[in-house]
């Protein structure tokens, strides 16, 4: 940080080449002359972390757990690949090489260039994923659950030539799979894993799920496209190992999408979830959310407060608009706690379960 605002805020990669390149002379140099500054933002980090350590130890006291949303990629722009550029699939001028996203389907015709450099997972490998082990640590001192975003490409990623200005042109490559959910698992203590596995999920990404136990995400607004195998329909699960979601941070509010839909695109929402107009689809879905067999039902806010897309979260792809909803006070009132109190007690949600009572002994005849 100290350095970016040495070179106006511009990305490591357009810093004059002695300190891009990190060599011995360069560091000590500006290592001197920023002194003051470098210790004003270990003061902000060392701040930072003292708060929300407060904050997570509260949380806890009060038996709510926190979710950590972490991406599997990071960022050109990042001090990971500035300082272990050895990790990444980058030339000797340290540009990227090739670069992530997913390739096109209904969504984009073009695809996704997300432009994250790659990991070169043999490098990675070689030193038994060290730099992965102690980022997974780092976030278990600060979660209780880690989610990995984009978790298929553990599995598999996209390939896409940095020259390439779309995702058009790109391949499949395999992935370290076990490999590194193993130095995951090792590196993790006592905090869980959730793998966000959205997207075209192939049968070794289900596999590498199983063995690890690991649990996946469904998500109801994109459940209603009129196929009753459509496997985000509650009555598909097969299992309680998951986690069931109205929409993400990502997504639409529940209703902003469901009102922007014309009649014929309503219908099997309205007919699966036996409701009769679109105001009603929302709250139908939060029932259909606590009533399924996943183990952990997740809403936003946003949702439970019935809220148009005027308070959507997040729209990928975006700057500027983003990240900005704020929650008023006396917004969350007492009918709506009231109601999620219901909803949890009505499906076996709630945190205190009473004990099952045993069922008696049969008699029998000597």
């Amino acid at each position: 940080m100290s350095l970016k605002n040495e070179f106006d805020n511009q990305s490591w990669t357009e810093w004059d080449e002695d300190i891009k390149f990190r060599e011995p002379a360069a560091l000590k140099k500006y290592q001197k002359k920023l002194a003051e500054e470098i210790d004003f933002w270990k003061f902000c980090q060392y701040k930072f972390f003292a708060q929300w350590m407060e904050l997570k130890e509260y949380a806890n006291e009060k038996g709510i757990q926190i979710i950590g949303d972490i991406p599997l990629y990071v960022s050109m722009d990042s001090s990971d690949v500035w300082v272990h550029g050895r990790l990444f699939e980058l030339d000797e001028r340290k540009n990227p090489i090739n670069v992530a996203g997913v390739p096109p389907d209904c969504f984009s015709e073009t695809g996704q260039r997300w432009g994250n450099p790659l990991y070169d997972w043999v490098a990675m490998e070689k030193e038994d994923f060290s730099w992965w082990r102690e980022r997974m640590k780092a976030n278990a001192t600060l979660y209780d659950v880690i989610r990995i975003d984009h978790f298929i490409g553990v599995v598999r990623y996209y390939r896409i030539p940095s020259s390439c200005e779309t995702a058009m042109e790109g391949a499949w490559k395999k992935g370290p799979g076990k490999k590194l959910t193993d130095a995951i698992m090792e590196s993790i203590g006592d905090s869980k894993i959730i793998a966000e596995d959205l997207g075209i999920v192939v049968q070794s990404v289900r596999d590498l799920m199983a063995e690890t136990g690991w649990p996946g995400m469904k998500i109801l607004q994109f459940a209603f496209d009129g196929v009753n195998t459509n496997s985000n329909l509650p009555h598909t699960y097969t299992n309680h190992n998951m986690l069931v979601y109205g929409g993400t941070h990502d997504n639409e509010t529940l209703v902003g999408f469901f009102k922007k839909l014309d009649e014929e695109e309503l219908e099997p929402a309205l007919k699966y979830l036996n409701v009769s107009s679109v105001e009603e689809i929302a709250p139908a879905i939060i029932r259909a959310a606590y009533a399924s067999t996943a183990d952990v039902a997740i809403m936003q806010m946003q949702d439970i407060l019935g809220l148009d897309n005027t308070a959507r979260m997040n729209l990928p792809s975006t700057v500027g608009q983003n990240w900005r909803w704020r929650m008023l006070p006396d917004q969350f009132d007492d009918e709506c706690i009231e109601y999620l109190k219901d909803m949890a007690e009505l499906y076996g949600r709630e945190l205190d379960k009473p004990e099952p009572e045993e069922e008696p002994e049969e008699e029998t005849e000597e």
